[in-house]
């Protein structure tokens, strides 16, 4: 039998918590709550899990701290939790490496749809580089292999990391090479029904992926002015 999906939730309000773990537990998740920042970064590494539920009003270090801390050494997917709905809010969660958003209150069933759907993402271990008529999903160009197979980045012969949203972003747009995407219609592809956000999460994850792939002379990511994006190759 499989073992069970772990995920931690951190929230201090122990009655949110305790009927998010009943949701997740209903779910066949196994669950551990801890009420504080300290507490999360000390029970990541012993619980091992899967997922983290992120509230970002923490007593001592709060979520976004919590967030950076834990981006310098997982990939671990994070949900924040808030009941700051401002945009600056989301923007400032995403950036931090934050996979999704969710504003309090929620619907319990939107969020096991959202843990579900993260997870379905970042659930395949990594799998050996693709070889000719593998049937395995990825794209190459010079110095670049997106695959999302086993959701890896090659970039200039370094292994990249990044969290699934950045790399599906990626390896839809470079897909499609020199079409150019409006804002919404990458909202729609990637995130989908699931996400209810601002344009500017688009404008986060392709920030993001700038900074981590970096120039190169017969691609970019590039930006069209009044319209959205697409991954130019450069004839």
């Amino acid at each position: 039998m499989p073992s069970k999906q772990k995920i931690l939730i951190v929230d201090d309000d122990e009655n949110i918590a305790e009927l998010i773990s009943l949701y997740l537990i209903k779910e066949c998740y196994e669950t551990k709550i801890v009420h504080d920042g300290e507490s999360a970064l000390l029970a990541f590494p012993a619980f091992g899990p899967n997922l983290i539920l992120l509230d970002l009003m923490l007593p001592g270090i709060d979520g976004y701290q919590v967030c950076r801390e834990l981006r310098k050494d997982t990939q671990v997917p994070i949900i924040m939790l808030s009941a700051k709905g401002e945009v600056f809010d989301k923007v400032l969660g995403l950036e931090l490496g934050a996979d999704d958003y969710i504003i309090k209150p929620f619907d319990s069933k939107e969020l096991v749809a959202r843990v579900k759907a993260v997870l379905r993402r970042t659930a395949a271990p990594p799998a050996p580089a693709a070889s000719a008529g593998s049937g395995r999903e990825y794209v190459e160009y010079p110095d670049l292999i997106v695959n999302l197979t086993n959701y890896s980045v090659i970039c200039g012969g370094r292994s990249v990391e990044m969290p699934p949203k950045e790399l599906e972003l990626l390896y839809f747009l470079a897909s499609s090479s020199n079409q150019v995407f409006t804002r919404e219609q990458l909202l729609d592809h990637i995130w989908g029904y699931e996400y209810a956000g601002d344009t500017r999460t688009v404008d986060v994850h392709i920030k993001r992926l700038r900074e981590k792939l970096g120039d190169h002379p017969s691609w970019q990511l590039t930006t069209v002015w009044g319209v959205g994006y697409k991954f130019e190759v450069k004839q």
